[in-house]
């Protein structure tokens, strides 16, 4: 298939893009180039590409594809809880629009990356299916339910939307993200010594590969239309259902000689839950998560020593807000986010 790849220079596009051309599709990306240069390691060899903005897709962009995976987003909750007007324009309105212009395009499949904290403050120790109510308490997750929401009514006979809510990523991309739970414990832990809980340790969290993640992508893909249209798919495994606190114990683990410490200053977090994995199985067989959280965890620690992870950019280059606020800072970003 020729596949268009929104995101692809993010922390999951640079892992999923050589996984769907190694199974034969023809990619093309395209991305604002945001993290294209936070590297850690070689620079990935990227696909060919469009260079554009979400914002600024054009019905030219869309030409000619067989499917659209969409993973390009402001990908960060407390970047958008600063700028949530931005959130919904590029997350909800631009996201909604390029599906537009792919079904006026032609494209016949548009697999969208949701995610697991649709579910928010979701309550109890019940596992979470996709027919649970969707409770998001940031804008991150706001605006993926609205695009969910959206895609259903643009869906038609020619036209299929399937939404892939993946579990809290974690692994190694060379273009990290050390904002994320387990990719950013183990940072610390291999930089400091210090895995260091703010939280009470208690809230659950779903977690998943991000090697994982871009096989479940890969195999709805080409699923049979019957078995995915406009269907919701948690992506992750049961066994990665994890609370904080094991998170960090398991990095503890995975980093020898690291202290751990609880504080407990934030209190509980709310956003609290565990995931039911069963549909995606069932949907598409073949696929299981072949990543645990402690061999995920032993991965990270391998790679920050031996590709000499630095203070400095673990808290600026491989942060996304701090990124961010650095280039606007420094005059190469407006106030849109735009070169």
């Amino acid at each position: 298939m020729r596949v268009l790849l929104t995101g692809h220079q993010g922390y999951l596009g640079t892992v999923m893009a050589p996984a769907l051309a190694e199974a034969g599709h023809d990619v093309v990306g395209l991305d604002s180039g945001l993290f294209a240069d936070c590297v850690l390691g070689s620079a990935p060899a990227d696909p060919k590409a469009y260079a554009v903005d979400l914002r600024d897709v054009r019905p030219e962009h869309l030409a000619g594809f067989d499917a659209v995976i969409h993973l390009a987003a402001l990908s960060n909750d407390p970047l958008g809880s600063l700028a949530p007007e931005l959130t919904y324009d590029i997350n909800h309105h631009a996201s909604v629009r390029l599906a537009r212009l792919a079904r006026d395009a032609g494209v016949r499949r548009f697999l969208y990356a949701s995610t697991c904290s649709v579910y928010g403050a979701s309550g109890g120790d019940d596992l979470v299916t996709e027919d649970a109510p969707l409770r998001p308490v940031t804008p991150y997750a706001v605006s993926k339910v609205q695009v969910e929401e959206d895609l259903v009514e643009l869906a038609d006979a020619d036209f299929s939307p399937v939404f892939l809510r993946n579990a809290t990523a974690f692994g190694f991309s060379p273009r990290l993200r050390a904002d994320i739970v387990l990719n950013n414990l183990v940072g610390h832990a291999v930089l400091s010594g210090v895995v260091k809980v703010l939280s009470d340790g208690t809230p659950w969290r779903p977690l998943v590969h991000a090697e994982d993640i871009a096989a479940a992508f890969r195999l709805a893909l080409v699923a049979p239309r019957e078995a995915v249209h406009l269907g919701a798919f948690n992506v992750g495994t049961e066994r990665n259902n994890v609370t904080v606190r094991e998170i960090a114990e398991e990095v503890v683990r995975a980093v020898p000689g690291a202290e751990l410490l609880i504080t407990g200053e934030t209190g509980a977090d709310p956003r609290s839950y565990r995931v039911d994995f069963s549909r995606i199985r069932t949907a598409l067989p073949g696929f299981d998560c072949a990543w645990t959280v402690p061999a995920g965890a032993a991965e990270l620690a391998a790679a920050y020593r031996r590709l000499s992870l630095t203070p400095k950019d673990f808290d600026t280059r491989f942060t996304r807000l701090a990124r961010l606020s650095d280039r606007r800072a420094a005059g190469t970003l407006d106030e849109s986010l735009r070169p």
